[in-house]
């Protein structure tokens, strides 16, 4: 397939991340993002791991656990708690950190060279969610910025363990998808049941919100995110990621009422470009040959 159509389908993942903020706060019941995120994560890997009829051997069952447990079992509910912190759209923009990040672990870790102008982009892409963020009706609360900026940490390292293991011969991405969403939601299980319990009610609205974030922003979302991680150069998808501040602050200001102003549009015209110019330079890297992933005991050093 060509690089441009993976590049395109990679991208639903972020478009469908972008309404869980929206989501979060008009649907889900406040005070239980443990919950969502478990509700998010675990359903949708059982239903993966049925679909993929493949499970994790030798090395890849820990690997499977590490992953989950930043891609998902960190990420989710830091994510949730950001959510319900801040403002739809500040929530999200402050993703927009991530390709700065990615940039610096592909260096350490892939050994990647960093280019003059997928740097530029990455600083242009902070730089424009940073207008967002600091929009003067902004709400910034220090624990819901710290949140996101772990989250999108967490799902950085992620993302470059994912793009350096690769993966193994003869799994198929829903499969592949399984095994981390399985992995987190384990993660998630007994912190949810020890830290938050259940709400006393959910009513029609949480459960159309929790269905939509499992099936169409877990399940769909991380099948194509984790396949174009592995299809594309690391930095291309994390560029995409800038999407999703994107349509949560266009959601936020059209259907939760939430300010928009000059300087915001401006931050998100920037972002935009960022991420034409940044795609169109990752996608003139040279292709690498993919590698299967070996088939053994991952080293402690690498855990």
């Amino acid at each position: 397939m060509k690089r441009t159509s993976v590049v395109l389908l990679t991208a639903l993942a972020p478009l469908s991340w972008g309404t869980t903020y929206l989501v979060t706060t008009e649907m889900l019941p406040a005070g239980h993002p443990l919950l969502a995120g478990l509700l998010r994560a675990l359903p949708a890997g059982l239903i993966a791991l049925m679909i993929g009829r493949t499970l994790p051997s030798g090395g890849w069952w820990l690997k499977s656990l590490l992953l989950g447990s930043l891609n998902i079992g960190a990420f989710f509910p830091l994510l949730f708690l950001a959510a319900e912190r801040l403002p739809g759209g500040v929530a999200a923009a402050v993703a927009g950190a991530q390709p700065m990040i990615i940039l610096g672990m592909s260096a350490l870790v892939l050994r990647d060279r960093i280019r003059p102008l997928t740097a530029a982009a990455a600083v242009a892409g902070t730089g424009g969610v940073a207008l967002v963020v600091l929009g003067p009706a902004a709400q910034l609360d220090a624990l819901g910025i710290l949140a996101a900026l772990g989250g999108v940490t967490a799902t950085a390292l992620g993302m470059i363990l994912t793009k350096r293991w690769g993966r193994p011969a003869g799994v198929g991405p829903v499969a592949y998808a399984g095994w981390q969403l399985t992995a987190g939601g384990l993660v998630l299980l007994p912190l949810t049941l020890l830290l938050e319990g259940v709400p006393d009610t959910i009513d029609g609205g949480s459960v159309l919100g929790y269905v939509w974030l499992g099936s169409v922003g877990g399940l769909l979302a991380y099948t194509l995110w984790f396949r174009g991680i592995q299809l594309l150069p690391v930095i291309a998808p994390g560029l995409l990621a800038l999407l999703s501040p994107v349509v949560a602050t266009l959601l936020g200001t059209l259907v939760a009422g939430e300010s928009f102003t000059p300087l915001q549009a401006l931050g998100i015209a920037l972002v935009l470009v960022a991420l034409v110019v940044g795609q169109l330079t990752a996608l003139r890297t040279p292709r690498r040959s993919p590698t299967p992933a070996r088939e053994h005991s991952l080293p402690a050093s690498q855990a």
